[in-house]
């Protein structure tokens, strides 16, 4: 598929979820936040509609997000589902990892290909208060069984207030230097501003490349993280959401009221 802007839009990421459990200081506020009805969160078989359709438009990559996606119920068997679509040819999933050493066997076996890991720090305090109150050892195993199922390339997402050169960013690239992992810096980000950085080590920010779509938990085709545009794909059906999305996707990001990474996925 190809944007108005002549960038190919081959990229899918999916919210399995709005639900999370940790409660990061940049994304969540601590009195939390009111979570999508269950009622109103897309169904595995509509998910796999949509991915296949997306699929069948071009989309060869799919990662799934959440919130937290290990807290889905059954996602080994969505992982399962989206293995077998034609055309995909690489399904990853963005996790914090605190359940990762349960399921990264499981998840290898039904097809999933590699994950990115959400980690700021190694210092279990400081990643305590960052994550109000999660144990950084569950991570640190659930990475190992990560290599050890065979999901790599292992990248790290590290979010830092304002670069790489802060003490705990210095800390995790020599990590991921010395078990081969690869480490992006995220900058803290303002919705309501549109304020957003590339990622450093990564893609994610650089609006002249981009080529991704977000489909939310609730069934929101959006083509922008920093935009309001988003197209039901209940109302509209998988494809056309799907076409609209890459129709109206912005030249770049800007301001926005609602698109936040816990609901959209990142």
């Amino acid at each position: 598929m190809k944007d108005r802007f002549g960038r190919t839009i081959d990229y899918l990421r999916i919210s399995v979820t709005d639900r999370c459990d940790l409660r990061c200081v940049y994304c969540m506020p601590e009195e939390g936040v009111r979570h999508v009805p269950s009622e109103k969160i897309l169904t595995f078989e509509e998910i796999r509609e949509v991915a296949g359709a997306a699929a069948a438009m071009g989309v060869t990559k799919i990662r799934l997000t959440g919130g937290e996606p290990l807290v889905r119920r059954g996602i080994v068997d969505l992982v399962g589902m989206l293995a077998d679509i034609p055309g995909v040819t690489d399904l990853a999933m963005s996790t914090n990892a605190t359940r990762l050493a349960e399921y990264a066997a499981d998840l290898a076996a039904a097809g999933l290909m590699r994950v990115n890991v959400s980690l700021d720090s190694l210092r279990p305090e400081v990643f305590k208060n960052i994550t109000r109150g999660g144990d950084l050892d569950s991570v640190l195993a659930g990475i190992d069984a990560a290599e050890l199922a065979g999901l790599s390339p292992i990248k790290l997402n590290c979010v830092v207030q304002r670069s790489s050169d802060e003490p705990d960013a210095h800390e995790l690239a020599a990590f991921g230097r010395e078990r081969g992992f690869e480490v992006r810096f995220i900058r803290v980000m303002n919705f309501a501003r549109g304020e957003f950085y590339v990622v450093e080590g990564g893609s994610g920010g650089d609006c002249p490349r981009c080529n991704r779509l977000r489909l939310s938990s609730d069934g929101l085709v959006h083509p922008c993280l920093f935009s309001d545009l988003a197209f039901s794909v209940r109302e509209l059906g998988a494809a056309e959401a799907l076409r609209r999305a890459v129709d109206m996707k912005p030249q770049a990001g800007g301001p926005c009221t609602h698109n936040w990474i816990r609901a959209v996925g990142g």
